[in-house]
């Protein structure tokens, strides 16, 4: 049984058994894993961290997540959807401000009206920054030829979290029906990999019935799956949920704190070339979350430049921060914030993920 860091050879594939172990470190251990992660990033990614700007552009939803604030029952949520020259505009702004890349993201929909309308979203922000902003969509579950449709007209990164590889605690989380099967979000996965985009997925991190053991599996599936891009963060409940009603997480928000630095810096020892987003909830636990998640080895951060009127109704979990902030304000605190760590921002740069490219290139000499 591993009860020491240095027991762990990193050079090799870390067994299920050495993964729960760093999970659960902490003490001399989990400062010893961290640092190390945190070099890790720096020797492969140098010291830049790289924004994308977060456009929160509806909160209307037809999936009814048992963990989510925007859930389509959710009676409570004041629902908004931002025309197309807001968005445009929040994605000017990024442009100017030399974000270099913007993410798109809503409740999920997959209407004809609303597939056309990201689809033109896409060619317009395109042709504003004359195609030299990035493009990442997190719009959930969509066919393949969907995603294809947006890939073709200019979006290139996709965010879609899994939230847990266990199938029974997936289960748990989300009601038994066609629109929340596990088996659907896998293969959604996988047509997106297919189709060409640098896939990011990722997990929530100490819900209800969920084990370390669970965690462990968590990484070792993205590893498996050949993941592109991470973005984990903490449970954090939603009062007018199901299962924050229903059920209690048996860690406290400091330990599941705890717990997501010490797997970003896992899993940037396991996966040291690809993406790892320091998420906004990690914040709303600790007000330097984001930061300590920098220096375990992330190296993306998103600013929120949704509009401010419409920021407080995109609440996926309580105490979300950064609500009543303008884009402006956001962008000179994480400057700030990202230079006290001794790193820098990437700006006017798309920080794509190396892992992506490396794939490409074995692919091409396999040929």
């Amino acid at each position: 049984m591993t009860t020491n860091i240095n027991q762990i050879d990193f050079k090799k594939s870390l067994s299920g058994e050495e993964i729960a172990f760093l999970i659960g470190c902490s003490g001399a251990n989990s400062k010893a894993l961290r640092e190390m992660a945190g070099q890790k990033a720096i020797e492969l990614r140098g010291s830049k961290v790289w924004f994308r700007g977060l456009i929160e552009f509806s909160n209307v939803c037809i999936k009814d997540c048992f963990y989510c604030g925007i859930r389509k029952s959710n009676t409570k949520v004041p629902r908004y959807n931002l025309d197309d020259e807001a968005i445009i505009q929040a994605a000017r702004y990024a442009f100017e401000n030399r974000y270099g890349s913007v993410v798109l993201q809503s409740g999920e929909r997959i209407d004809n009206k609303f597939i056309d309308r990201i689809d033109q979203l896409i060619k317009k922000i395109k042709e504003i920054s004359d195609n030299k902003i990035g493009i990442t969509l997190s719009l959930g579950e969509q066919t393949k030829e969907t995603y294809q449709k947006w890939f073709n007209s200019g979006a290139h990164r996709y965010l879609l979290r899994i939230e847990t590889t266990s199938k029974e605690l997936y289960q748990k989380l989300h009601p038994v029906n066609k629109l929340h099967s596990f088996e659907r979000r896998l293969e959604a996965l996988k047509a997106l990999k297919e189709i060409g985009y640098q896939t990011g997925s990722g997990v929530m991190v100490g819900l209800p019935s969920q084990t370390i053991s669970d965690l462990a599996n968590d990484l070792l599936f993205l590893k498996e799956f050949d993941i592109d891009m991470v973005g984990m963060g903490p449970y954090i409940e939603h009062e007018d949920t199901p299962l924050a009603k229903s059920s209690q997480s048996a860690y406290t928000q400091e330990e599941r704190l705890h717990m997501t630095l010490n797997m970003i810096a896992t899993l940037r020892l396991m996966m040291p070339d690809i993406n790892i987003a320091a998420s906004t909830a990690l914040q709303a636990i600790d007000p330097m979350g984001r930061e300590k998640a920098i220096k375990c080895g992330a190296n993306i951060i998103m600013p929120n430049i949704t509009p401010a009127t419409e920021r407080k109704n995109y609440q996926l979990y309580n105490n979300k921060p950064c609500i009543d902030e303008s884009a402006d304000d956001c962008l000179s605190c994480l400057q700030m914030r990202i230079a006290f760590t001794g790193r820098e921002t990437g700006l006017g740069e798309w920080g794509d993920s190396l892992h992506f490219f490396k794939k490409q290139k074995n692919e091409q000499l396999k040929r």
